[in-house]
């Protein structure tokens, strides 16, 4: 396994961030993989649309697609040049327009994409929980291509290290150091999603907002892990710690309140959260299920799957349910 892991590092560290050139205009793997990366999750999310029943139309799915693209983009940049390094782009201001070189984050994509749930709650008359619920399932897969093309950028990179598959860094010395953005591509991202992912395509809809405190939560472990690997930003703090600590970054220090608010939404969706809008008609998580169904049924929802004969008798259920969701106030 360590071997395969150092080939994976070793071939995608000879990949060239440009992948061509064609008079003013080049196409980099930076920008390819956050247009995949929306891509990808605007397909998820319409599969998980009509997996849950929301009934948003394809017109609705891309209005929220443009606000997040938009609103995330911009918060992702902000958040990094004025937590990061706010003394550079206080003194080249333009450069905060140059995307393309890297230097986006994560911690501001998030607060970017309060903003734009926030927004297409109202635009699209959907309740908020639901919608983060719904993105959140997605938000790990880009995560992965970002930081995939973190690495081949020659960003992010590791602190010194003898294992095998250390690198030499361009600029960062001529020490090996972990290909730290690949840790992160593989927890924060692709372990993420496939957690995501399970939960999403569980029996029964989870209660509002516990999947998004779940990923909060997760992410925030996951990366403050990570932070013990990578090299620390050294424009922030002394060598890159804060307060005088030769362990505390800036990226743990965010991640702290992500995990904070994320445990606070989980306990919140199951004390106070909606029950499933509507039964789903694909078994899974046989077990949790019933536990879940048994512990948390309300009088006016049945938890249990409809038969399939009786299933036309539920639609109409199924629409007041889904009607009586939607005008809820509460954290929406």
């Amino acid at each position: 396994m360590a071997a395969l892991f150092e080939a994976i590092v070793r071939g995608l560290a000879r990949v060239n961030p440009t992948i061509f050139t064609l008079g003013p205009f080049t196409v980099r793997w930076y920008g390819v993989a956050y247009l995949l990366g929306f891509v990808v999750g605007y397909f998820i999310i319409r599969y998980l649309n009509k997996r849950w029943k929301l009934g948003m139309s394809s017109d609705d799915l891309l209005t929220l697609l443009l606000i997040l693209i938009v609103v995330c983009i911009v918060c992702s940049r902000l958040f990094y040049c004025v937590f990061y390094n706010p003394g550079y782009y206080w003194s080249h201001p333009l450069d905060v327009f140059k995307t393309w070189d890297g230097g986006m984050s994560f911690h501001g994509s998030i607060i970017g994409g309060v903003i734009a749930l926030a927004i297409a709650s109202r635009q699209l008359k959907q309740p908020f929980l639901r919608l983060a619920d719904l993105c959140v399932v997605a938000l790990p897969f880009g995560v992965f291509l970002g930081r995939i093309a973190n690495f081949i950028n020659g960003e992010l990179w590791g602190r010194v290290t003898t294992v095998a598959w250390g690198l030499v860094f361009p600029g960062a010395g001529s020490l090996p150091r972990h290909p730290s953005a690949l840790y992160e591509a593989l927890l924060e991202g692709l372990l993420l999603f496939v957690i995501m992912l399970a939960l999403a395509l569980r029996r029964h809809l989870w209660p509002r907002g516990f999947m998004a405190g779940t990923m909060m939560t997760l992410y925030g472990m996951f990366r403050i892990f990570s932070e013990f690997f990578r090299q620390p930003d050294v424009q922030v703090g002394k060598a890159g710690f804060l307060w005088g600590t030769n362990w505390l970054t800036m990226g743990m220090l965010l991640s702290v309140p992500m995990i904070i608010v994320g445990v606070a939404f989980m306990f919140w969706a199951f004390k106070h959260g909606d029950e499933p809008v509507a039964p789903f008609a694909a078994p899974a998580f046989g077990k949790l299920d019933a536990i879940f169904a048994k512990s948390h049924k309300r009088p006016d929802v049945d938890a249990e799957l409809p038969d399939a004969g009786n299933e036309a008798d539920t639609d109409g259920n199924e629409a007041d349910t889904v009607g009586e969701a939607g005008t809820s106030e509460a954290l929406d």
